[in-house]
């Protein structure tokens, strides 16, 4: 499956399994990501024209928390049968 980096709307990524964050952490991030922007895009699952992620919960956070309306984002197309799995 192609893997293409683009900008995705923070509001339209879907977090369905709920993750812990260290707050520290985040904090930490928002300020690194205010000097030199976010470095490491997030990855998602891209089904059905929805986004799904489940990873990168700190970086998704802070550029949440700092107010941004999109996350650079690796975004990986997949079938409904792929995040399933990612869901079971």
């Amino acid at each position: 499956m192609a893997i293409r980096v683009e900008e995705v709307p923070i509001g339209a990524i879907r977090r369905p399994l709920p993750r812990q964050t260290d707050p520290q952490k985040v904090v930490d991030l928002m300020a690194s990501i205010q000097v030199e922007g976010l470095r490491e895009p997030i990855e998602v699952l891209e089904v059905e024209g929805e986004y799904y992620g489940f990873s990168g919960c700190h970086r998704y956070e802070a550029c949440q928390r700092l107010g941004y309306e999109t996350i650079r984002c690796r975004v990986r197309r997949a079938p409904r049968s792929v995040l399933q799995r990612h869901l079971a």
